[in-house]
Parts: structure tokens; C-alpha cells; sequence
């Protein structure tokens, strides 16, 4: 694994983040608590439109990889072909039934005192436009980490990044309604699937060796459901998992609470970049390893599983002392005092993602991505009933502590069934 690989993973994902450091405190300013905690419920579900490429990205990925190590790269192009067909449709679906429960009223199960539920029905029907095209994104951008194109990932996650917090903040400066506000997230994801695609087709042509025209095959579908299908349900219940915090809260408490909520939230958790950077970079690589030499993964992945635990010890440590200065000096006085105490309780749950996302890593460079997909199925039930019931009882702060609960559950899980599969 190449530290260059790393350093763009790295640089695509911390440009966003000072842009956010600039920009959030403005939005809040000028959208209020309320409005802004709409759209960071914008943000959660586009997040979330990457589960409907039905895990064919992350397939594509660990099946394109495997084809490069055994030196067989004419099916290459066919697997884009039937991944991209793939994922046209399940996106398209997923975009029609989040128009038709837009239809059906969904807009009202949010908690909004102030802010017109016409607006956010509109902003639920753009949202609609988006999801597709972001579930298509994931699997081109699969072919790029397949052939370790990080460079040109990067630069384009990170512009998109960028456009995710200046595009709403640009709006917000002449208004304040929802669907102006959204609508700069869907642009950005419709130039984000051009290039993406171009890239993808670039990586093809890299070698410079002219290949067979591609087509659909229903084999390699099949071979990408395989191992996809597991990956589904992981990429649909995973994503549900991360997002329901913030759902329950402006469903039991308010929108407003949200922002409360999701402010030292993202704080926390970005530093997780640090991890992803990583890992995204490590796992077409043990793939292609255990494939061309079964012998050797083992001390490459547990060198880098030590380094990132290593790593975040510090870092979270670290936030865990200077969010409470942290935190006022960037919101000022919009920050509610509330923040601080979650910032400071997620900082545990991060320590446990990054060790539990190493595992994952692990697992899927494996093959067994059912082994993940039963461990979000038992996940989900008893998180959701934990966060409903601590929200309830003790507020914003019972959610941190429900998400906190998850994070450790999930690691342990993983790196037991990480060490089982071992043999």
C-alpha cells in the first residue's frame, strides 16, 4: 500500500473539512437551528444513497481486483458494463419510492414548528433525483479503487465535498428556503456521476492495450450478486444504522435538536478520515493479495490494524480534552452547551469504528461479506429500540450513548468473526 495512495485518500477528505470549519457557522447563523437541521437530514440521506447500488460497487471492487491478480483483465470491462446496468435500475427504483412516500406524506413525519411542510416535501422530491445518481457514482467510483486510481477520486471527492457546504452556503446568502438549498447538493452529484464514469472508462485504456467491446452478462451479474447481496444488506442496514440517530431525534425531540446533536457529531467524527483514507486504500490491495499470495496478508493487514488503532488512541484522546474549547470557538454563541458533553461521549464510539472498519476491510477483502451483513441484521433491532428508548428518556444525550453502544458492539463482533475466518 502506497503512502501517496493515502495522502490523496486523505486530502479528498479534509478539503470538505475546512470548508465546513468556514461555512456551518454562517448556515447556522443564517438558516437557524431549525432549517439547518434539515439540512443536515439532506446530507444523512444522500449519504445514504450510496446503499442503492445494492453493494455491486463494493463487489466490483473485490471482483475487479481478484481479476487483476490472476492477470485476467478481459472480463474487466463486461464487469463494469453489468455493474453500471445494475445499478441504473435498482437507483431508479430507489428514486421512485422515495418520490412516491414523499407523495404519501412522509415530509410530516418530521418535527418542524417554522418551517413550511410544502419545503420540505419539495426538497424530498429533489432529494429523489439524487439518490440514483449517487448509487451509480458508487460503482464507478469502485472501478477507480479497484485500479488504485485514488489520485483521481480524491480530487473529485473532495470537490464535491467542497460543493456539499459552499453550494448551500452560497444560497443561503440571498435565501433561506429548503429546495434552493438542495438543489446545489443534486447538481453537484449529476457533474460528480460524469466524471466519475470518464474515469472509470480511463482506467480501461490505462495499460494502453485495446480490449473487446463491453456487454451485459448475466454470469457476471450472478458472480456480483454473490458476493454484492451480502454487501446489500450491509450497505442498506449500515447506513440506516448511522443516520437513525439523527431521524429519531427530530422524530422524538425536534429538527432543531438535531443541530444540537449533529454539530459535535461531525466534529468527532471526521476524524475518521484518517481511518477511510486507510482502509479504502487497503482493500483492493489485500484482495488482490490474498489472491496472489495467500501467505502474506496476514502481517500486512494486522501492521496496519496496529498503526490505525495506534493512531486513533491518540486522536481521540486528544478530542476528548479540546472539544469543550474547540467547539465555542467555532460556533460562538450559537452553540448549545449540551454539545460539548456529546461531543466528548462520541469520542468514544470513534475509537471503536476505527478498529471495527479495519475488520470490515478485512472481512469483504475475504469474500465473506455475509458475515458483515448478519452482523448489521442482529444490529439493527436492538439499536433502534436502544436509541428510541434512550432519546426518550434522557434526550440528546441518550442518543449519543445508544450510538456510542453500537460502535463497541460492532467492533467486537467483527474482529471475532475476523479472527474465526482466519483459519
Amino acid at each position: 500500500m502506497r503512502l501517496s495512495h493515502i495522502a490523496w485518500n486523505l486530502g479528498g477528505l479534509l478539503l470538505p473539512l475546512g470548508v465546513a470549519v468556514v461555512t456551518v457557522p454562517h448556515l447556522i447563523s443564517r438558516l437557524g437551528q431549525e432549517r439547518f437541521g434539515l439540512l443536515a437530514l439532506a446530507w444523512g440521506l444522500i449519504g445514504y444513497a450510496g446503499a442503492l447500488d445494492l453493494g455491486i460497487g463494493r463487489a466490483l471492487t473485490q471482483m475487479v481486483s481478484k481479476l487483476r491478480g490472476e492477470g485476467n483483465l478481459v472480463l474487466i470491462p463486461d464487469v463494469l458494463a453489468t455493474a453500471g446496468r445494475v445499478t441504473l435500475v435498482t437507483g431508479l427504483v430507489g428514486g421512485a419510492l422515495i418520490t412516491l412516500a414523499t407523495m404519501l406524506g412522509a415530509a410530516s413525519l418530521v418535527n418542524a414548528h417554522s418551517t413550511p411542510p410544502a419545503e420540505i416535501q419539495q426538497a424530498m422530491l429533489l432529494l429523489a433525483i439524487a439518490l440514483p445518481v449517487q448509487a451509480m457514482s458508487a460503482t464507478y467510483r469502485g472501478m477507480n479503487e479497484a485500479f488504485l486510481n485514488f489520485r483521481g477520486i480524491s480530487l473529485l471527492r473532495g470537490s464535491l465535498g467542497v460543493i456539499n457546504f459552499a453550494g448551500p452556503f452560497c444560497v443561503a446568502l440571498f435565501t433561506d428556503r429548503l429546495p434552493w438549498l438542495i438543489s446545489t447538493l443534486v447538481v453537484s452529484r449529476l457533474l460528480a456521476l460524469v466524471v466519475f464514469r470518464q474515469l472509470a472508462f480511463g482506467c480501461l485504456s490505462s495499460d494502453g492495450k485495446r480490449r473487446p467491446s463491453a456487454v451485459y452478462s448475466a454470469d457476471i451479474a450472478r458472480r456480483l450478486f454473490s458476493f454484492g447481496g451480502w454487501v446489500t444488506i450491509s450497505s442498506i442496514v449500515s447506513p440506516i444504522l448511522v443516520q437513525a440517530d439523527r431521524f429519531v431525534i427530530a422524530a422524538v425531540l425536534s429538527a432543531a435538536a438535531v443541530t444540537v446533536y449533529v454539530l459535535p457529531y461531525e466534529v468527532v467524527v471526521q476524524s475518521l478520515v484518517l481511518v477511510g483514507a486507510i482502509s479504502s486504500v487497503m482493500f483492493p490491495g489485500l484482495s488482490k493479495l490474498i489472491q496472489e499470495k495467500p501467505g502474506q496478508w496476514r502481517p500486512y493487514f494486522l501492521k496496519w490494524l496496529f498503526r490505525v488503532a495506534g493512531m486513533m488512541t491518540l486522536v481521540c484522546s486528544t478530542m476528548f480534552f479540546v472539544i469543550p474549547v474547540l467547539l465555542p470557538m467555532w460556533i460562538k454563541h450559537n452553540l448549545h452547551p449540551e454539545s460539548i458533553e456529546i461531543g466528548r461521549i462520541l469520542c468514544l464510539g470513534v475509537m471503536a469504528n476505527a478498529v471495527g472498519a479495519m475488520f470490515y476491510s478485512l472481512i469483504h477483502a475475504r469474500g465473506r461479506a455475509v458475515t458483515t451483513a448478519i452482523i448489521h441484521l442482529i444490529e439493527l433491532p436492538i439499536f433502534v429500540c436502544a436509541l428510541f428508548l434512550l432519546t426518550r428518556e434522557f434526550g440528546i444525550v441518550g442518543a449519543a450513548w445508544a450510538w456510542v453502544g453500537r460502535m463497541i458492539f460492532d467492533a467486537i463482533a467483527l474482529g471475532l468473526c475476523a479472527r474465526t475466518h482466519r483459519g
